[in-house]
Protein backbone atom coordinates (compact mmCIF):
# COMPACT_ATOMS: atom_id res chain seq x y z
CA UNK A 1 0.00 0.00 0.00
CA UNK A 2 0.68 3.47 -0.64
CA UNK A 3 1.87 4.60 3.44
CA UNK A 4 3.48 7.00 5.32
CA UNK A 5 6.97 8.10 3.80
CA UNK A 6 9.38 5.69 3.51
CA UNK A 7 12.91 7.26 5.53
CA UNK A 8 15.48 4.70 5.46
CA UNK A 9 16.34 5.50 1.80
CA UNK A 10 16.96 9.30 2.42
CA UNK A 11 20.15 10.73 2.33
CA UNK A 12 22.56 10.88 4.81
CA UNK A 13 21.83 13.19 7.58
CA UNK A 14 19.40 13.55 10.31
CA UNK A 15 15.38 13.79 9.56
CA UNK A 16 14.88 16.36 12.03
CA UNK A 17 17.75 18.59 13.46
CA UNK A 18 16.96 21.24 16.35
CA UNK A 19 19.39 23.67 17.94
CA UNK A 20 19.20 25.85 20.72
CA UNK A 21 15.37 26.02 20.77
CA UNK A 22 13.77 28.27 23.48
CA UNK A 23 10.24 28.81 24.25
CA UNK A 24 9.38 31.60 26.97
CA UNK A 25 5.72 32.53 28.11
CA UNK A 26 6.28 36.00 28.97
CA UNK A 27 8.98 35.77 31.90
CA UNK A 28 8.68 32.11 31.66
CA UNK A 29 11.64 29.95 30.65
CA UNK A 30 9.37 26.69 29.42
CA UNK A 31 12.56 25.84 27.36
CA UNK A 32 16.00 26.56 27.26
CA UNK A 33 18.58 25.74 24.51
CA UNK A 34 16.64 22.76 23.52
CA UNK A 35 18.34 20.45 20.36
CA UNK A 36 18.06 16.89 19.15
CA UNK A 37 19.09 14.90 16.03
CA UNK A 38 16.82 12.40 14.84
CA UNK A 39 18.18 9.96 11.74
CA UNK A 40 15.51 8.47 9.28
CA UNK A 41 13.78 5.92 10.75
CA UNK A 42 14.63 5.97 14.18
CA UNK A 43 12.49 5.67 17.10
CA UNK A 44 13.35 8.02 19.75
CA UNK A 45 11.73 8.48 22.93
CA UNK A 46 11.24 11.70 24.82
CA UNK A 47 11.11 11.43 28.54
CA UNK A 48 11.04 13.64 31.86
CA UNK A 49 9.05 14.48 35.14
CA UNK A 50 5.61 16.81 34.87
CA UNK A 51 6.37 20.25 33.34
CA UNK A 52 9.72 19.38 31.88
CA UNK A 53 8.78 20.64 29.38
CA UNK A 54 8.10 17.60 26.31
CA UNK A 55 4.58 18.93 25.58
CA UNK A 56 6.26 22.11 24.82
CA UNK A 57 8.86 20.19 22.40
CA UNK A 58 6.18 18.83 20.36
CA UNK A 59 4.03 21.74 20.08
CA UNK A 60 6.76 23.63 18.48
CA UNK A 61 7.93 20.34 16.22
CA UNK A 62 4.53 20.23 14.70
CA UNK A 63 3.94 24.29 14.59
CA UNK A 64 1.10 24.72 17.39
CA UNK A 65 3.78 27.09 19.06
CA UNK A 66 6.09 29.26 17.75
CA UNK A 67 9.87 29.37 19.07
CA UNK A 68 11.47 32.53 20.96
CA UNK A 69 14.53 31.30 19.79
CA UNK A 70 16.48 28.49 18.27
CA UNK A 71 15.92 26.59 14.48
CA UNK A 72 14.44 23.37 13.34
CA UNK A 73 15.65 22.30 10.36
CA UNK A 74 13.43 19.31 8.56
CA UNK A 75 14.50 16.84 5.53
CA UNK A 76 17.15 19.81 4.88
CA UNK A 77 14.61 22.65 5.36
CA UNK A 78 14.31 25.16 8.29
CA UNK A 79 11.07 25.12 9.05
CA UNK A 80 11.46 27.28 12.03
CA UNK A 81 8.11 29.01 12.88
CA UNK A 82 6.18 27.42 10.31
CA UNK A 83 2.14 26.93 11.04
CA UNK A 84 0.95 23.19 11.66
CA UNK A 85 -0.56 23.20 8.33
CA UNK A 86 2.49 23.64 6.86
CA UNK A 87 4.65 21.48 8.65
CA UNK A 88 1.88 18.20 8.59
CA UNK A 89 2.33 19.09 4.39
CA UNK A 90 5.62 19.25 5.25
CA UNK A 91 5.53 15.84 6.84
CA UNK A 92 4.90 16.02 10.38
CA UNK A 93 1.99 14.20 11.96
CA UNK A 94 1.23 13.83 15.40
CA UNK A 95 -1.29 12.87 18.25
CA UNK A 96 -1.83 14.80 21.05
CA UNK A 97 -2.43 13.80 25.24
CA UNK A 98 -6.40 14.65 24.62
CA UNK A 99 -7.74 12.68 21.83
CA UNK A 100 -8.30 15.13 19.13
CA UNK A 101 -11.59 12.90 17.00
CA UNK A 102 -14.27 13.65 14.79
CA UNK A 103 -16.15 12.68 17.38
CA UNK A 104 -19.46 12.51 15.40
CA UNK A 105 -17.97 11.53 12.13
CA UNK A 106 -17.79 7.89 11.13
CA UNK A 107 -14.07 5.92 12.22
CA UNK A 108 -13.74 5.49 8.60
CA UNK A 109 -14.67 9.45 7.94
CA UNK A 110 -11.97 10.20 10.56
CA UNK A 111 -9.01 8.58 8.51
CA UNK A 112 -10.79 9.95 5.57
CA UNK A 113 -9.93 13.42 6.64
CA UNK A 114 -6.69 13.11 6.81
CA UNK A 115 -5.94 12.46 3.38
CA UNK A 116 -8.01 15.59 1.80
CA UNK A 117 -4.64 17.51 2.33
CA UNK A 118 -2.37 15.48 -0.15
CA UNK A 119 -5.66 15.01 -2.63
CA UNK A 120 -5.05 17.73 -4.54
CA UNK A 121 -8.72 18.43 -6.03
CA UNK A 122 -10.20 22.00 -5.87
CA UNK A 123 -13.11 23.60 -4.13
CA UNK A 124 -14.96 23.18 -7.13
CA UNK A 125 -14.65 19.84 -7.97
CA UNK A 126 -15.66 18.98 -4.22
CA UNK A 127 -18.88 21.35 -4.80
CA UNK A 128 -19.77 19.82 -7.93
CA UNK A 129 -18.95 16.36 -7.35
CA UNK A 130 -17.20 16.13 -10.14
CA UNK A 131 -15.20 12.83 -11.63
CA UNK A 132 -12.03 13.90 -10.68
CA UNK A 133 -13.97 14.26 -7.05
CA UNK A 134 -15.40 10.55 -6.97
CA UNK A 135 -12.40 9.52 -8.53
CA UNK A 136 -10.52 10.36 -5.38
CA UNK A 137 -12.91 9.80 -3.30
CA UNK A 138 -12.98 6.37 -3.84
CA UNK A 139 -9.36 5.81 -3.76
CA UNK A 140 -9.15 7.72 -0.26
CA UNK A 141 -11.73 4.97 1.25
CA UNK A 142 -9.79 2.08 0.07
CA UNK A 143 -6.78 3.49 1.33
CA UNK A 144 -8.16 4.63 4.44
CA UNK A 145 -9.64 0.82 5.05
CA UNK A 146 -6.16 -0.51 4.63
CA UNK A 147 -4.92 1.41 7.28
CA UNK A 148 -8.08 0.33 9.57
CA UNK A 149 -7.05 -3.35 8.46
CA UNK A 150 -3.52 -2.72 9.98
CA UNK A 151 -4.26 -1.63 13.35
CA UNK A 152 -7.52 -4.09 13.24
CA UNK A 153 -10.55 -1.24 13.01
CA UNK A 154 -12.11 -2.61 10.05
CA UNK A 155 -14.79 -4.13 11.99
CA UNK A 156 -15.52 -0.45 14.07
CA UNK A 157 -15.04 1.34 10.51
CA UNK A 158 -19.25 2.69 10.35
CA UNK A 159 -18.94 3.47 14.48
CA UNK A 160 -19.09 6.92 15.29
CA UNK A 161 -15.48 7.87 17.04
CA UNK A 162 -16.93 9.37 19.79
CA UNK A 163 -18.81 5.80 20.68
CA UNK A 164 -15.54 3.89 20.95
CA UNK A 165 -13.93 2.51 23.95
CA UNK A 166 -10.83 4.83 25.05
CA UNK A 167 -8.60 2.63 23.81
CA UNK A 168 -9.75 1.47 20.39
CA UNK A 169 -10.39 5.83 20.03
CA UNK A 170 -6.34 5.66 20.35
CA UNK A 171 -6.03 3.93 17.53
CA UNK A 172 -7.88 5.84 15.66
CA UNK A 173 -6.06 8.61 16.00
CA UNK A 174 -2.39 6.77 15.07
CA UNK A 175 -4.37 5.67 12.10
CA UNK A 176 -5.48 9.01 11.49
CA UNK A 177 -1.99 10.49 11.69
CA UNK A 178 -0.62 7.54 9.91
CA UNK A 179 -3.03 8.69 7.12
CA UNK A 180 -1.39 12.03 6.41
CA UNK A 181 1.56 9.90 5.16
CA UNK A 182 4.40 11.60 7.42
CA UNK A 183 8.01 11.54 7.17
CA UNK A 184 7.66 12.19 11.06
CA UNK A 185 4.89 11.04 13.44
CA UNK A 186 5.08 12.20 16.53
CA UNK A 187 3.32 10.61 19.30
CA UNK A 188 2.45 12.56 22.64
CA UNK A 189 1.55 10.09 25.31
CA UNK A 190 -0.25 7.17 23.09
CA UNK A 191 -0.45 4.46 26.19
CA UNK A 192 -2.24 7.64 28.65
CA UNK A 193 -5.62 6.08 30.30
CA UNK A 194 -4.78 2.72 28.44
CA UNK A 195 -4.84 -0.45 30.56
CA UNK A 196 -1.97 -3.25 30.80
CA UNK A 197 -3.37 -5.28 27.74
CA UNK A 198 -4.26 -1.91 25.74
CA UNK A 199 -0.74 -0.76 26.34
CA UNK A 200 0.68 -3.91 25.66
CA UNK A 201 -1.27 -3.58 22.47
CA UNK A 202 -0.39 -0.45 21.12
CA UNK A 203 3.38 -1.38 22.12
CA UNK A 204 2.69 -4.02 19.27
CA UNK A 205 1.59 -1.40 16.77
CA UNK A 206 3.64 0.98 17.72
CA UNK A 207 6.47 -1.75 16.56
CA UNK A 208 4.39 -2.61 13.91
CA UNK A 209 4.40 0.68 11.81
CA UNK A 210 7.39 1.34 12.46
CA UNK A 211 8.99 -1.78 10.84
CA UNK A 212 6.33 -2.63 8.05
CA UNK A 213 6.81 1.98 6.97
CA UNK A 214 10.73 2.36 8.39
CA UNK A 215 8.80 5.29 10.03
CA UNK A 216 10.60 8.08 12.14
CA UNK A 217 8.93 7.97 15.34
CA UNK A 218 9.35 10.45 18.18
CA UNK A 219 7.91 9.26 21.24
CA UNK A 220 6.69 10.75 24.67
CA UNK A 221 5.59 8.73 27.24
CA UNK A 222 5.13 8.43 31.23
CA UNK A 223 5.07 4.41 30.87
CA UNK A 224 9.08 3.27 31.19
CA UNK A 225 8.15 -0.29 30.42
CA UNK A 226 6.68 1.04 26.71
CA UNK A 227 9.49 3.83 25.91
CA UNK A 228 12.49 1.85 27.06
CA UNK A 229 10.79 -1.83 25.63
CA UNK A 230 10.59 0.08 21.70
CA UNK A 231 12.43 3.36 21.65
CA UNK A 232 16.44 3.02 20.00
CA UNK A 233 17.39 6.02 21.69
CA UNK A 234 16.10 7.93 25.18
CA UNK A 235 16.41 11.55 25.74
CA UNK A 236 15.40 13.03 29.26
CA UNK A 237 14.45 16.73 29.75
CA UNK A 238 14.22 18.36 33.26
CA UNK A 239 12.82 22.15 33.97
CA UNK A 240 13.07 22.96 30.16
CA UNK A 241 16.86 21.66 29.44
CA UNK A 242 18.18 18.36 27.93
CA UNK A 243 19.45 16.32 31.24
CA UNK A 244 20.48 13.23 29.05
CA UNK A 245 19.95 10.86 26.03
CA UNK A 246 21.66 7.50 25.67
CA UNK A 247 20.04 4.01 24.56
CA UNK A 248 17.36 2.62 27.06
CA UNK A 249 20.21 1.26 29.06
CA UNK A 250 22.60 4.15 29.51
CA UNK A 251 18.93 6.31 30.22
CA UNK A 252 18.06 3.41 33.10
CA UNK A 253 21.42 3.83 34.89
CA UNK A 254 22.34 7.27 34.56
CA UNK A 255 22.17 8.71 38.29
CA UNK A 256 21.12 11.98 36.87
CA UNK A 257 18.04 10.62 35.59
CA UNK A 258 17.07 8.41 38.86
CA UNK A 259 17.31 11.48 40.87
CA UNK A 260 14.86 13.87 38.69
CA UNK A 261 12.76 11.11 37.36
CA UNK A 262 12.77 7.21 37.07
CA UNK A 263 13.17 7.27 41.12
CA UNK A 264 14.76 3.95 42.59
CA UNK A 265 13.30 1.73 40.07
CA UNK A 266 11.90 1.47 36.95
CA UNK A 267 10.98 -2.25 36.37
Amino acid sequence: MSGPEQNKNLATGPLLKVEGLEKRFGGLLALSDYSVEIAPGELMGLIGPNGAGKTTVFNLLSGVLCPSGGSICFCGKDITGQRPDQNAFSGISRTFQNIRLFNDLSVLDNIKTAFHMHSGKGLFKTLFNLAGYKASEKEMTEKALEYLEILNLLEHRHTPAGNLPYGLMRKVEIARALAARPKLLLLDEPAAGMNPHETEELTGIINLIHGKFGLTIFLVEHDMKVIMGICERIQVINQGSVLTQGSPQEVRNNPEVIKAYLGSSTD
